[in-house]
C-alpha cells in the first residue's frame, strides 16, 4: 500500500523518534571522554564537508552565497566546537565544596529540531553537535524548500558519530518533510525537549505543543551610531555584516539611527563600502516588493542586490553591496522597517540620544522584542545607557550584529539559536548551548542541624489573670472543686485569646 505524503513523513517521525530513544539511552551511559570524542569526530566531518554542503543549501534554497555559506558552516563546526569541547556534561559537574552541593548532569532525552531553509546546514551540525555532547538524540525537521541539503547534513552528522563510536539511529532526519510530520515529532511523547529555529508560526508551535522548547523570535535589528563613534569603521563592519550571506541571519542590521552631526561622514562612510542610497522613486518599488500579503517576500530572502533591483525594476551601480534608505516612520505602512532578510536597509536621522533611543525601542517593538540591538559609540556611559535601555537580549558593541549577535566577533556563546528572553516571549535570552539541554540534578549534604521545636509556654499574663479568677470564684463558695474551676477559666481565656 502506498501512502500519502502527509501519512509518509508521519509514520517517518514515529520510526525515528522509537530508534532515537533506544540509541540516547545506550549513549546516556557513555562517559565524558567517549562524548568528547564523537563529538570532536563529528566537528571534524562538518569542518570538511563545509564547502560542499553550501553549494547544495545554495542550489536548493537559492538563498545566500556559497563562501558565506560555507563560513557558516565552519563557524558551526569549529567555534562552536571550540566553545564547548572542554564542557563537562556527564556525571558530577559541579562541586560546591563550601555548601556541600554536588551538581549532576542529567540529559533530556530525545530533541526535536525545527531547521529554518536560510541555515539548513549549519543549523544541523550545530544542534547535532550540542545535542549529543548533553547525551540527548536528535531527530530533524526540514524546511521543505531545503529537504535534501538539511537531510545530507545530518545523513553526514551521524554517520561521524556512528564512525566514533556513538550508538546507531541517534541522528535522523525527515526525507519528506511536511506540517503534519513537523507537529507530530513535536507532540510526540518521546519527543523531550524542542529546538525551533524557523519563522514566528513555528515558533509558536513548539511553544503550544505542550513540551518544552527553545524558541527564538525575530531580530528586527536596529543599530544606533552615535556622535562619539568611528564612523569609517562603523560602517565597514556594518555593511560586512549586512551583506553576509545576503542578510539570512536573524541577527543582521534593519536599520540605523543616526545621530544628525555625524548623518554627512556616516553616508560618506557607507558609500565607500559599497552601500548604495535609493532616491524616493527607487525606494518606492523596492519597498513594493518587500512584503507580499503583510509578511516578508520570500522571494527577496536571501537574494543579491542586483537580483533585488532587477525584481524592483531598477538600475544600480554594478558594485553595489547593500540598498540603504532614508526612512520616516515606523509600522506596516513603512515595509523599510521591518526586519529583512536581504540586503536592504532603513535609515533614520536622530537629533540626540534621547530621540535615538525611542527610535530604536520602536523598531524592536514592530518585531523584534528580546532579539539584538547593536550600537556604534566611544562613550562608555552612553553604551551603558543604551545597554540597560533597549528590550534586547544581545548589545553588541562597535561591531557587525550578525557576527556578534551570534559570538563570531564577541565573547558570548556560539550558537546558532538565540533566546529573545521574556522580551520576545522566549524561556531564555541566553545563546542556546549543551547546558540548556540537560537537566541539573543536586546532591546536597546537610551542613546544619535543624533546632528542635519546644513546647509552647503559658503566657505570664495568663497565667497571672488565671491565679486571680481561681481566688475570686474559690471565696464565692460555688460548690465546684478546683480543677472544675480551672478548666472552665481556661476554656474562657482560650476563646478570648483565640
Amino acid at each position: 500500500m502506498t501512502l500519502d505524503s502527509d501519512l509518509y513523513s508521519i509514520q517517518e517521525v514515529r520510526t525515528y523518534l522509537t530508534e532515537a530513544k533506544e540509541a540516547q539511552k545506550k549513549l546516556a551511559a557513555y562517559s565524558q571522554e567517549k562524548i568528547d570524542a564523537i563529538v570532536a569526530a563529528m566537528s571534524k566531518a562538518g569542518a570538511e564537508a563545509a564547502e560542499r554542503l553550501a553549494a547544495m543549501a545554495v542550489e536548493e534554497t537559492g538563498f545566500g552565497n556559497v563562501p558565506d555559506k560555507r563560513m557558516k558552516n565552519l563557524f558551526a563546526a569549529e567555534s562552536v566546537y571550540a566553545w564547548i569541547k572542554d564542557m563537562k556534561t556527564v556525571g558530577i559537574i559541579g562541586k560546591d565544596e563550601e555548601n556541600k552541593v554536588w551538581e549532576v548532569a542529567q540529559p533530556f532525552g530525545v530533541v526535536a529540531g525545527i531547521v529554518p531553509s536560510t541555515n539548513p546546514t549549519s543549523t544541523v551540525i550545530f544542534k547535532s553537535m550540542i545535542a549529543i555532547k548533553a547525551r540527548n538524540a536528535i531527530v530533524f525537521s526540514p524546511h521543505p524548500s531545503a529537504a535534501a541539503c538539511t537531510l545530507e547534513a545530518a545523513k553526514l552528522m551521524a554517520q561521524a558519530a556512528v564512525q566514533a563510536g556513538a550508538p546507531e539511529g541517534l541522528i535522523h532526519c525527515v526525507s519528506k518533510p511536511t506540517l503534519p510530520a513537523t507537529n507530530e515529532l513535536m507532540k510526540h511523547k518521546l519527543t523531550n525537549v524542542i529546538l525551533a529555529t524557523g519563522g514566528s508560526p513555528m515558533v509558536r508551535a513548539a511553544y503550544s505543543s505542550g513540551k518544552p522548547a527553545y524558541g527564538v523570535g525575530p531580530g528586527n535589528v536596529p543599530v544606533y551610531i552615535h556622535h562619539s563613534a568611528d564612523t569609517a569603521a562603523a560602517a565597514k563592519r556594518i555593511v560586512q555584516s549586512k551583506t553576509f550571506d545576503y542578510g539570512t541571519i536573524c541577527a543582521s542590521e534593519q536599520a540605523l539611527v543616526i545621530e544628525e552631526s555625524v548623518k554627512h561622514q556616516m553616508i560618506a562612510a557607507l558609500k565607500r563600502e559599497g552601500a548604495y542610497f535609493l532616491d524616493d522613486h527607487e525606494k518606492e518599488k523596492v519597498a513594493a516588493i518587500i512584503m507580499v500579503n503583510g509578511s516578508l517576500n520570500a522571494k527577496i530572502v536571501g537574494r543579491s542586490p542586483q537580483t533585488i533591483a532587477q525584481m524592483a525594476g531598477i538600475s544600480i551601480p554594478a558594485d553595489t553591496r547593500v540598498f540603504i534608505a532614508e526612512e520616516t516612520g515606523v509600522g506596516k505602512a513603512y515595509p523599510l522597517s521591518v526586519e529583512k532578510l536581504a540586503p536592504i536597509l532603513a535609515m533614520y536621522t536622530a537629533h540626540d540620544q534621547q530621540e535615538a533611543f525611542a527610535r530604536c525601542q520602536e523598531l524592536l517593538e514592530h518585531g523584534g522584542l528580546g532579539h539584538t540591538a547593536g550600537i556604534h559609540a566611544q562613550d562608555d556611559s552612553v553604551i551603558a545607557a543604551y545597554g540597560q535601555a533597549m528590550p534586547a537580549s544581545r548589545i553588541p558593541v562597535n561591531t557587525g550584529t550578525t557576527f556578534g549577535g551570534i559570538g563570531a566577533t564577541t565573547g558570548i556563546q556560539p550558537s546558532f539559536t538565540l533566546g529573545c528572553g521574556s522580551f520576545g516571549n522566549n524561556i531564555t535570552s541566553d545563546n542556546i548551548g549543551p547546558k540548556h539541554l540537560f537537566n541539573v540534578k543536586r546532591v546536597a549534604f546537610g551542613i546544619r542541624e535543624m533546632p528542635e521545636s519546644k513546647p509552647a509556654e503559658s503566657s505570664p499574663n495568663n497565667h497571672t489573670a488565671e491565679e486571680a479568677v481561681m481566688q475570686a470564684v474559690s471565696s464565692m463558695n460555688i460548690g465546684l472543686s478546683r480543677d472544675e474551676i480551672k478548666n472552665i477559666i481556661k476554656s474562657v481565656l482560650t476563646e478570648m485569646t483565640s
